[in-house]
């Protein structure tokens, strides 16, 4: 027993995390009580969190191997191959837990932790993103969240110096006790060039780099596997708190020592901070691990082992040096005004050992940490199906024009400019495609070379029918990096849901789960790195099923790719794809009828990659002017919103008959995009769609100075803008 430390008892097990019998295992694997050291250790590593104790036997059913695909899951982030000896390395990660809580410092150290994962493999970051989620706009805590997380996701990427490229925001009273902060980073680095987290060698220094230890943070990731109740506000000290300024100087002084050759194995001490980083780095490299805490820089007097090893403080990393190159690497991190210390070694008997000033703090199975860890095929029951709503059986309450004006000004579909006016979105020089549009497209180096990302999912679908939800998300992500023209390679996910314990929450997961694995496999789209966040609940009530997917893809010249905005009057517009006026969870359904309800609309795999095909052969080609994915809103809003994007108005002249009116503005049907020509490649686009089996249709042209509907009474460009762009606005500036 070591002097002074608390008694382990049923309460303090409980409150690290631990059920009993998971507890059970730690004493038969020690053989022993554990130390509180030990304790803390094993409530890092074995909670959701970092373990993914509920979710890892069906995440290994995802697809994640391509030709492409230089690492999948496992690491700090997903690499893949884009040609000319270069990779693009990124990865998503969920801060949703301490955003509610302390939304600048929760969304801030999001967007760090994230662009820590990237730069930690070699990569040097190029571009962020993030997907967030808040409740109801009317509930009191709603404003105060937007305001603190936007300000902490751009407070943070503005001033590290990477742009904030896209992203989307959406409202629903499921997430009022539970905001949603996923935060995406894309770095670029040399195939030659990657660095990984796997320690080899016995006797190699393990070296502290970056920013001092602190008390924040702690129990940050056991925090991050719990549901909220009551007292959530007296979670604050477990969020960490972020310095931008120090981060880059670590990003350079890391790509630095990585140009010299000084790295054997380097990990960022994120989630469970000090524990999680040594350890999966001793474990992947079959070795073990001593660290002697005496030496580790704090910045807080009389920390204990337990504070050390589990505080989350900031812009850290751990990394296995080798031994010749230490004082080159120390020289180049001083230089950057950052902490470097040797703290411990490897060893060869698979111990995680831990001394302060000669006292043995733990000493535990290093496998068996991670190895061992609870793995549960907890029960889980399918989402019943929901029926499915026809057009015609809903009876439309407004003109169509009137339902148009309508949905672009609700929460979910109005313009979200106010929020990314707040990020720069082209610091390095590089953006292409700004915020706005279907995805966003960074030059890469010098060029002809572009890549483009977004993030996307539609999480009521996902309430509705978890597989077709999954597939869809992925399915749109495609759809929106075609429709800029760049070729889809891959996919991080970040899985957000309720208490997996509960058997209809985790028949949402595992349907989210198989829907996304088919669509990757069919589409050629694999899984190379991601998140899972559980537990997302208040008082039992869970957040609306949110897997959200970010995708990137490459243009082989970035000066082709397509906006949404057409170029001048007297351009051809046209639909492809097949309408059959799907209402069923629609937001016209939604925000129009006050009808949540109803099958999603279903996804057909096959029609998508071949429609994808056919729209980046042209866009390679310059035949688009403008194109655009439909999703929310369906036609209506997609043509408002190129309308809007290009000032200029768009005179719609047939619509279908064989569908009702309202069905075919509004309805969500997939696998659809508007494609925008010049007159004189109109029957170029006939002769193709034909051979390709593809279903187009002329809508009309454009021209003029408003969007007019069949049969409706024209809408002014200017009208539609005042709409779309007020709601945000308005809502922020209202007095709390």
């Amino acid at each position: 027993m070591i002097p002074n430390e608390p008694k382990i008892t049923p309460e303090l097990v409980a409150s690290h995390g631990l059920k009993p019998d998971e507890y059970q295992r730690i004493l038969e694997l020690i053989g022993r009580e554990p130390t509180i050291t030990e304790l803390g250790i094993f409530s890092a590593m074995w909670n959701e969190h970092c373990s993914y104790k509920s979710s890892r036997l069906h995440l290994k059913t995802l697809p994640t191997k391509a030709p492409w695909v230089i690492q999948g899951p496992g690491e700090n982030a997903g690499v893949i191959d884009i040609g000319d000896g270069l990779a693009a390395v990124f990865k998503m990660e969920s801060h949703n837990h301490p955003s509610y809580i302390e939304p600048y410092q929760g969304a801030a150290t999001g967007v760090g932790g994230i662009l820590r994962d990237v730069f930690t493999m070699g990569a040097r970051p190029i571009a962020a993103l993030n997907a967030l989620r808040f409740g109801d706009p009317a509930h009191p805590k709603t404003r105060h969240l937007v305001a603190g997380v936007v300000a902490g996701v751009g407070g943070y990427g503005n001033s590290f110096g990477v742009p904030t490229v896209g992203g989307l925001v959406g409202f629903h009273t499921r997430y009022d006790g539970n905001c949603l902060v996923n935060a995406m980073a894309v770095g670029l680095a040399r195939t030659d060039g990657i660095f990984y987290a796997k320690a080899t060698g016995v006797g190699m220094p393990i070296v502290y780099l970056g920013s001092k230890t602190g008390r924040d943070g702690i129990h940050g990731a056991t925090m991050a596997s719990a549901e909220f109740g009551e007292g959530a506000e007296e979670k604050r000290p477990t969020v960490q708190v972020g310095d931008p300024f120090a981060e880059k100087l670590l990003l350079e002084a890391c790509l630095e020592i990585m140009e010299k050759d000084c790295v054997i194995a380097i990990q960022d001490m994120g989630a469970a901070g000090l524990t999680c980083s040594a350890v999966e780095m001793g474990a992947k490299g079959d070795l073990g691990v001593e660290l002697h805490l005496e030496n580790v820089p704090t910045r807080e007097a009389g920390m204990t082992a337990y504070e050390m090893m589990l505080s989350e403080s900031q812009e850290r990393m751990l990394m296995v040096l080798k031994p010749e190159k230490e004082e080159e690497a120390k020289a180049i991190f001083r230089k950057w005004g950052l902490d470097f210390a040797v703290i411990g070694h490897t060893t060869d008997d698979l111990r995680f050992r831990i001394k302060l000033k000669g006292e043995l703090m733990a000493d535990l199975p290093i496998k068996e940490l991670g190895d061992e860890a609870p793995l549960y095929d907890r029960p889980h029951v399918p989402t019943p199906k929901k029926p499915v709503i026809a057009a015609e059986a809903v009876q439309p309450p407004l003109s169509n024009r009137d339902a148009l004006l309508k949905l672009i000004a609700t929460p979910d579909l109005s313009s979200k400019r106010w929020v990314y006016e707040q990020y720069d979105s082209i610091i390095l020089g590089n953006t292409v495609q700004r915020p706005g549009g279907d995805s966003a497209v960074i030059r890469v180096e010098n060029g002809p070379k572009g890549l483009a990302m977004t993030c996307d999912v539609t999480p009521r679908y996902c309430e509705a029918d978890p597989v077709e939800g999954g597939k869809q998300a992925v399915a749109e992500v495609y759809r929106n990096l075609s429709a800029v023209g760049a070729l889809p390679l891959a996919i991080t996910d970040n899985l957000n849901f309720g208490n997996p314990e509960r058997p209809e929450i985790m028949g949402q997961l595992v349907g989210c789960i198989r829907g996304i694995g088919e669509a990757c496999r069919e589409l050629d789209f694999p899984v190379v790195s991601g998140n899972v966040s559980l537990y997302n609940e208040t008082q039992g009530r869970a957040i609306l099923p949110t897997p959200t997917i970010g995708g990137v893809g490459v243009l082989d010249d970035f000066t082709k790719s397509v906006t949404i905005a057409p170029k001048s009057a007297g351009e051809q517009v046209f639909l492809l794809g097949e309408t059959k006026g799907w209402l069923g969870q629609s937001v016209y359904l939604r925000d129009i009828c006050g009808r949540e309800e109803g099958a999603p609309p279903p996804v057909d795999l096959t029609a998508e990659r071949r429609h994808g095909e056919f729209v980046r052969a042209l866009a390679a080609e310059g035949l688009l002017t403008a194109c655009h994915d439909l999703s929310d809103g369906g036609l209506a809003v997609a043509l408002a919103e190129m309308a809007m994007a290009s000032g200029q108005g768009i005179t719609v002249e047939t619509l279908s008959h064989d569908v009702p009116a309202h069905g075919f503005w509004f309805g969500e049907d997939q696998g659809r995009y508007v494609l925008v020509v010049r007159e004189a490649d109109v029957e170029t686009l006939a002769t193709r769609a034909a051979g390709a089996d593809i279903e187009l249709r002329r809508l009309g042209a454009t021209g003029g100075a408003a969007l007019t509907l069949p049969g409706e009474e024209p809408i002014l460009v200017k009208d539609l803008k005042d709409a779309f762009e007020s709601w945000l606005p308005a809502y922020m500036g209202r007095a709390a």
